[in-house]
């Protein structure tokens, strides 16, 4: 926070306001503008301004739904950390980014150079996507997670 209720975000500026109208997306992305301004106590034509300034400085990058994985026929989850050799490192992650089964893939520090959430239909579906990312060129281990019971989804 700078001293006049502003964060910097990469080298812009979003106040206060701002992240107000971001939270309540990230809440119901269908918000109306008028419930947004109400909220905030300002114009709908002032809401609707911030967000396009919002989008076009690319802070908010896209719009969403959450779908309910079993409703759209995903039985089974893992999360899964995979330990990779470092000259392979970009190769493994663009090859996952690539599989659609893998939802969320990411470079981190820590246990596992690589961090993916992998769904699929049922177990046995989700065993030969681990079979499948543990035979790329690089990969040393993989070690799944699975979900039992999601208790908390909050879209960063």
């Amino acid at each position: 926070m700078n001293g006049e209720g502003s964060v910097t975000v990469g080298s812009d500026l979003v106040d206060e306001r701002d992240l107000v109208i971001i939270e309540k997306l990230r809440r119901n992305a269908r918000s109306s503008y008028g419930e947004i301004a109400k909220e905030l106590g300002i114009s709908d034509v002032a809401v609707m301004k911030r967000i396009r300034k919002l989008e076009s400085q690319g802070v908010i990058k896209a719009y969403t739904i959450i779908a309910d994985d079993k409703a759209v026929g995903y039985g089974a989850t893992s999360i899964t950390g995979i330990d990779v050799e470092p000259d392979h490192l970009f190769d493994v992650a663009s090859a996952l980014k690539e599989k659609p089964y893998a939802k969320y893939v990411a470079i981190s520090s820590g246990d596992h150079q690589i961090i993916a959430i992998i769904k699929a239909r049922n177990r046995e579906e989700l065993a030969s996507y681990h079979s499948e990312i543990s035979a790329l060129p690089g990969v040393k281990r993989i070690c799944p997670s699975m979900v039992l019971e999601v208790l908390k989804f909050d879209e960063m």
